[in-house]
């Protein structure tokens, strides 16, 4: 006995077993409970949950079930774990705020951004979404493959089959023993059109697919900051990138306050708040007098109001660098495939979804083929019969049993078991003519979905079409817009936070020199005023244009060429009022022959705004603002000019725009509608605006008009103006010769420009010496359309270059104004 004893102890390190024991464990963890697999993005609980939903019949187009029924499900079938676990990733597939494309439609208190738990399980409902019924569609073609659940009495699928690429739409995050995943979410039309790119063009290399795919798009928006981040976790499935809170500013008589939009994904928005006020309450944070949350189920809207004397710019810096209103997050492609963690390239990762998707429509299409023959074979048996009723009638009758007629069909008509079971179950409703018509017709596109099954498993190409197809498909049902915005590099980013929002005048002289001036600077002046010195100039240059705008704007440059440059209002020096200013070609990549004609600033690339483009001959050209989002430093061509030709002036048209006005140097002028330009591409040429009634005469400018209601402020060379109601100037086609839009004598001179009046807006006045002098638009006097006007600027021997419109200067705060604190009470005592 003891011998025996002897042979059955093993001596074992206790420090292998140990490691052994732990690596078993470890990879059960890795692979079984908090990885997603690459194919179909999900972890095993996600997996069940939806299958059990599936299995459950709780698709999208059937009433709700109670969450605690398909928890239980779940538990009791699949997932040997505790309720809450289960019920916790059923809660966090129905909410919005963490999901890009939600997996589970849900009916209750399902949580919220500010981190509020769900409800008990027994009072909510769910269901599944569209998008899970995709996750799961062909799962009962033998697509995937099956295993036993915990205890062998059920089976359940070791991947889904998967029409979407959840994995990159939806990201996943978890922490296993010794690595962690952090995939974030993709837009699903960005992700479907890469796919389609790489499926027609299988060595595509990453910045390829990179002219589809942007970036992550979070479900709470907000703004990435920084490609480069982007770039290195594609390329080395590791990267950081930057999110930061979107917000604005909105401007009250006495202080501005901050206004936060969206915030980063998966912060908590109540515990900031909470932060935000801690912050000003212990003057972490200077100029804070108030902070409140007025979010609705319309959005977010986190309002902090600022002293009178905060900078909204400063503080705002100070939110992002002590808050979660900026977080860092840290990208890790890694998943499970075949079994075991890798961490992926973008690449590599889109390639496995169309290899997955490969195999799911062969296999589908296998099974298809399968049933369809055996369904063809059957049907072949019918046919027989049916040829042969009457001898196969009086066999039937002639036999003494079901098995003997059954013999007897195989063996006389040379069928199979199974036909001659499917004739022996043919009802006697089969034989009418009708009845047979239709077993032939069923034959027959049988016989040709049998040829089109098999031509699938022959063809490649048919088989990449239809995954495309089937993709596109996806994308068509499930396309929305990108909800996180993404800017190219974090360091300018932080820079434009620093810098106050304010209106600035920036000049541009005939040589190129550029620079901004503070609005303030210039004091308004009265009617025919003298004018203050804008700037110091060389003596063969002068003060070409100037416009007013906001230091946040970003400013368009067209060139005499038809080119297109982009830059921040920011990023031009400032400079006194005095200074020259500096070099715009040593801000923009200019060639050496080309001139900038226009500018016009815009604060966003609204897909509802187009660019107007109006040319020294009279055409005109309308493109889509979206088209100049993304222009490159050596710019874009914005239009395609003739080569007699260059460009004069482009201004924006939003969807409230009704007409265009377009006025030429000899005072004449056409209107017509903005429907008679449609959009055109970026290179086009454009259509013919007006035709010159005189032989030297060339368009000067133009303006939009909004309503009958408006005055349109012209002013000739001579410093001579007028206010001229819009309803006088008649609408005509487009290409027609106009009317007179202003009297011209050799006391006028030409006409320069024109400007919409605005009762907020002064009028700006530039002479070819560098004067500039801001008038009121209302002290100028009414007069008709052909009419000359009054002395609006004494030029002397000087003449009128520009003029534009800029804001009316804001009152001075008084001493008294009380200050509001965090509690939202005044400060000084009733």
């Amino acid at each position: 006995m003891s011998d025996l004893l002897n042979q059955d102890i093993q001596n074992i390190n206790i420090e292998d077993s140990i490691k052994e024991s732990y690596l078993d464990y470890s990879m059960s963890v890795i692979v079984g409970r908090a990885l997603p697999d690459a194919r179909d993005g999900l972890k095993p609980v996600h997996r069940r949950i939806l299958y059990a939903m599936y299995e459950l019949g709780v698709t999208s187009r059937v009433a709700y079930k109670k969450s605690a029924r398909i928890v239980g499900d779940v538990i009791g079938k699949y997932h040997p774990h505790g309720d809450t676990a289960v019920y916790d990733a059923l809660v966090r597939m129905a909410q919005e705020f963490s999901m890009r494309l939600r997996l589970v439609d849900g009916q209750g208190n399902f949580g919220s951004i500010d981190g509020d738990s769900a409800a008990a399980m027994r009072y909510t409902e769910a269901r599944m979404t569209q998008a899970s019924e995709e996750i799961l569609r062909d799962i009962d073609k033998e697509t995937v493959d099956f295993l036993s659940n915990y205890d062998d009495t059920l089976r359940e699928p070791d991947i889904l089959p998967s029409r979407l690429p959840n994995l990159l739409v939806n990201g996943s995050n978890g922490i296993a023993v010794g690595m962690a995943t952090n995939i974030p979410p993709h837009r699903i039309d960005e992700i479907v059109d890469a796919l389609v790119y790489i499926i027609d063009n299988p060595k595509a290399e990453l910045n390829e697919v990179l002219e589809f795919i942007e970036g992550p798009d979070f479900p709470t928006g907000g703004i990435i900051y920084g490609k480069n981040g982007i770039r290195e976790a594609y390329e080395s499935g590791r990267g950081r990138i930057k999110i930061r809170a979107k917000t604005h500013i909105e401007k009250t008589k006495t202080k501005d306050v901050i206004v936060i939009d969206e915030i980063p994904y998966q912060v908590n928005k109540a515990r900031l708040v909470e932060q935000i006020a801690e912050l000003a309450k212990e003057k972490v944070i200077e100029g804070i007098s108030e902070v409140r949350d007025e979010s609705d189920r319309e959005g977010i809207r986190v309002v902090i109001e600022l002293k009178r004397e905060a900078m909204s710019e400063i503080v705002l810096n100070h939110l992002f660098k002590s808050t979660p209103m900026e977080s860092t997050f840290g990208i890790i492609l890694l998943a499970i495939y075949n079994k075991e963690p890798k961490i992926f390239t973008l690449l590599e990762l889109l390639h496995l979804f169309i290899s997955h998707r490969k195999s799911i429509v062969i296999r589908r299409t296998i099974f298809d083929l399968e049933r369809a023959k055996a369904r063809a074979h059957i049907l072949e048996g019918l046919r027989i019969a049916l040829e042969h009723i009457d001898a196969i009638v009086a066999l039937i009758r002639a036999s003494s049993d079901s098995k003997v007629a059954k013999e007897g069909l195989m063996g006389e008509f040379n069928l199979s078991e199974i036909q001659a079971q499917a004739i022996l179950e043919m009802r006697l409703q089969r034989l009418t003519g009708l009845e047979r018509d239709k077993i032939e017709q069923e034959y027959q596109e049988l016989l040709k979905e049998i040829e089109y099954l098999s031509s699938i498993l022959k063809s490649e190409e048919l088989l990449n079409k239809i995954i495309k197809e089937e993709l596109l498909e996806i994308k068509q049902r499930f396309s929305t817009k990108r909800l996180t915005a993404i800017e190219e590099d974090y360091e300018s980013i932080d820079m434009e936070d620093l810098i106050p929002n304010e209106s600035v005048v920036v000049t541009m002289s005939h040589r190129g020199y550029v620079k901004r001036v503070p609005v303030r600077t210039y004091e308004k002046q009265n009617r025919g005023g003298k004018g203050k010195i804008s700037a110091n100039t060389h003596d063969d240059d002068f003060i070409e244009s100037f416009f007013v705008s906001d230091t946040h704007d970003t400013i368009m440059f067209i060139t005499n060429k038809g080119q297109l440059y982009w830059l921040k209002v920011y990023k031009i020096p400032e400079a006194s009022r005095t200074a020259i200013g500096k070099a715009v070609v040593n801000l923009i990549n200019l060639s050496p022959d080309e001139k900038i004609m226009a500018t016009i600033t815009t604060k966003d690339f609204n897909e509802d705004k187009s660019i107007a483009f109006f040319t020294k001959n009279g055409i005109i050209k309308r493109t889509n603002l979206s088209e100049f989002k993304n222009i490159r430093s050596v710019g874009v061509k914005a239009i395609n000019l003739d080569n007699d030709d260059e460009l004069v002036t482009a201004k924006i048209v939003s969807s409230e725009i009704k007409e265009i006005l377009v006025v030429t140097y000899e005072g004449m002028c056409v209107r017509f509608g903005v429907e008679d330009v449609r959009e055109i591409g970026r290179a086009a040429r454009g259509v013919t605006a007006i035709k010159f009634k005189m032989p030297k005469d060339y368009v000067i400018g133009a303006t939009i008009i909004a309503n009958e209601n408006e005055e349109i402020l012209s002013v000739s060379e001579k410093g001579i103006g007028k206010r001229t109601e819009a309803n006088e100037y008649r609408i005509t086609k487009r290409g027609g010769k106009g009317v007179i839009a202003m009297k011209l004598t050799p006391k006028t001179g030409k006409l320069v420009g024109v400007v919409n009046v605005d009762e907020n807006m002064d009028l700006m006045v530039l002479t070819s010496s560098g004067k500039m002098i801001r008038v009121d638009m209302q002290s100028i006097r009414k007069a008709g359309r052909a009419t000359s006007g009054v002395i609006i600027v004494n030029v002397n021997d000087e003449k009128v270059v520009s003029i534009a419109r800029c804001p009316k200067e804001e009152k001075e705060l008084d001493e008294n104004d009380e200050e509001v604190n965090l509690l939202g009470v005044n400060s000084k005592e009733d």
